[in-house]
């Protein structure tokens, strides 16, 4: 009797080590998750800071020249004779 309780137990304690909501595979689970938020994390710090630094060039203190004529060409629809303006989603 003691020793289908002792099984049975450890089935059950064994069970919940391996498929149970904090066994193995869960954890495995949780480290892919890991993995692929944190490279979306990277892609998305440097897409911020790309947009960052096109920020501060179109700040009234440092304007760059060649940005403000190309905002200026894309929002105004402008085209030199013999220009094509190619449109992309992102800035």
């Amino acid at each position: 009797m003691v020793a289908i309780i002792c099984f049975s137990l450890s089935i059950y304690f064994s069970y919940h080590l391996i498929a149970g909501p904090r066994g193995y595979f869960t954890l495995k689970d949780n480290q892919t998750q890991i993995e692929k938020l944190e490279e979306e994390l990277a892609s998305l710090s440097a897409e911020k800071e790309h947009v960052e630094k096109r920020v501060v060039m179109m700040r009234p203190g440092s304007i760059d020249r060649d940005l403000l004529e190309e905002r200026i060409r894309y929002t105004l629809g402008y085209t030199l004779e013999g220009e094509y303006i190619l449109l992309q989603d992102s800035l």
